[in-house]
């Protein structure tokens, strides 16, 4: 009975995307749970924290704890503007396909372009996360041969990692969805577990750390600097909405995930965040020395256990690769299947056996690739692809809103906002667009320059070009990539056929022309 529902479920899903003009390629094998582990394993909380926090706590103390609950309730007021337009759009791309039915070509393909390359950033910043927690696990165990410190030894491990997860990406979604669903399990457990460890039996702090600046000064600038952990940990929500081909009764289920992951993502990344502040041993020294999590777990914990705890989070951020990958491929896949993007055929073949886009894989991870040729480290990879990506949430919004002011939704959809859908979707603009300006900002903590990105008298990233590397990165990164994708739309994309844009006769009509 069960295989019997499950394959009707199928088959009513595949005629709902062939609504839309599109076959079943792609393997429809996720559940709800399989949903909501890919959208909170990009999110991750272990992983954004031990990129960022060391800036968080050098900047406010443990005050900076209260980025926390600002940004995750800025990003849920996104989240359920997405949750909507996913109930009425299931389909792979998220923020392309949005604005594809809702806006112009023209303003569907930049957004998608901007997204696509925000995706590839963010792969490259989180697989250059995690040897700051798999190399300490490592010594841990034994093996001394990879120092922590070498950006040699990181950059190793970061390649490494990204061949791994490009296989896995390759060999299938049900394979990604079994290593995320275990993985998310372990993360979940591990955070609590060890963070109510450090609160019950290695409490240096107490909880009045969340008002101690350890002498730092909190104002406005200052808050805005700390937000920058809480910015780059709570995003990629919307990958639920990404697989909605691969989720079984998408249209009920990727809102659903959409919105649990921020949940979910808020209450055990808080929980974590208190314990790993409460366990700091001296205040002031963790400042000077720019502590991490893997500095005060070391701290607090016997070798055994503090590598235990490591190989946890090693894990976790694994398990985010993944996720981000996955999420990336089935965005260039989206794109390519509209023939938007160069060598849009070989892009969006799927393989007949593996029902994964086996080009679209290997192409994210090629692309990927390329900031390692002059690697700069985690954080700053980090910054420019949270940027990015902030940016094509606040375009998707915008086109959601026109549309909003132009009577859309017109039909009923399994989750909506009813009156409010408007009210939500302003604030998230606000906050979207306050966000943008906070990350534009030129500042030497969060958009340096590359002369000013300098450690150890050693500066990381050099263009060898005057005046780019007084430019701060950031500006660089959009500017280079708004020209390249201008150059090919107006030069080749312009003219290239676009795909028929339907919608089932149920739901509006497109309002693209």
């Amino acid at each position: 009975m069960s295989a019997t529902t499950d394959q009707t479920g199928g088959e009513r899903d595949s005629a709902d995307l062939a609504q839309f003009g599109y076959q079943q390629e792609l393997k429809r094998g996720l559940g709800t749970f399989s949903s909501f582990a890919v959208a909170f394993s990009y999110i991750s909380p272990s992983t954004g924290i031990f990129t960022l926090f060391a800036l968080g706590l050098v900047t406010i103390g443990g005050a900076f704890i209260w980025t926390w609950p600002v940004v995750a309730l800025g990003q849920f007021i996104i989240a359920m503007n997405f949750a909507e337009v996913s109930s009425h759009y299931p389909i792979a791309g998220s923020v392309f396909q949005w604005t594809k039915y809702l806006s112009s070509r023209t303003y569907a393909w930049f957004s998608g372009w901007i997204y696509l390359f925000a995706g590839v950033l963010t792969v490259t910043a989180v697989v250059a996360t995690i040897p700051l927690a798999l190399i300490p696990a490592l010594n841990g165990l034994g093996w001394h041969s990879l120092n922590p410190a070498s950006l040699h030894a990181n950059l190793a491990v970061a390649l490494v990692v990204l061949v791994v997860i490009t296989v896995l990406n390759i060999y299938g979604v049900r394979l990604v969805a079994l290593i995320n669903n275990t993985g998310v399990i372990f993360e979940i457990l591990g955070m609590v577990v060890f963070a109510l460890i450090m609160m019950a039996f290695h409490n240096h702090q107490g909880f009045h750390v969340v008002t101690n600046s350890f002498g730092l000064k909190i104002n406005g600038s200052s808050f805005l600097i700390a937000m920058f952990m809480s910015l780059f940990v709570i995003y990629g929500f919307d990958t639920a909405s990404t697989l909605a081909e691969e989720t079984r009764d998408p249209r009920r289920a990727a809102p659903k995930a959409v919105l649990f992951s921020i949940i979910g993502a808020f209450i055990i990344g808080g929980i974590f965040l208190l314990g790993t502040l409460m366990a700091i041993p001296n205040g002031p020294a963790a400042i000077k020395n720019g502590f991490g999590p893997a500095q005060i777990i070391e701290a607090n914990f016997s070798h055994p256990f503090a590598t235990i705890y490591l190989l946890v989070v090693s894990a976790a951020i694994f398990v985010c690769c993944l996720s981000i990958m996955a999420a990336t491929i089935r965005l260039c896949f989206g794109m390519s299947r509209d023939n938007q993007l160069p060598f849009s055929k070989v892009l969006s073949k799927v393989s007949p056996s593996l029902h994964t886009p086996i080009w679209s894989c290997v192409v994210i991870a090629v692309l990927s690739a390329i900031p390692f040729i002059q690697f700069s480290g985690a954080g700053t990879i980090a910054i420019a692809a949270t940027a990015m990506i902030y940016f094509s949430y606040f375009l998707g919004n915008l086109a959601i809103a026109r549309a909003r002011l132009r009577g859309w939704p017109k039909a009923a959809s399994p989750f909506s906002l009813g009156r409010w859908g408007l009210v939500v979707n302003i604030l998230g603009l606000l906050y979207g667009g306050a966000m943008l300006v906070n990350f534009a900002w030129p500042r030497a903590q969060s958009n340096p320059t590359p002369n000013q990105s300098v450690v150890g008298g050693v500066q990381l990233l050099n263009f060898h070009i005057g005046f780019l590397n007084k430019i701060p990165i950031l500006w660089t990164v959009f500017v280079v990539l708004v020209l390249i994708g201008g150059i090919y739309y107006l030069a080749v994309g312009k003219s290239k056929e676009f795909a028929p844009i339907r919608t089932p006769e149920a739901d509006d009509a497109p309002l693209v022309a």
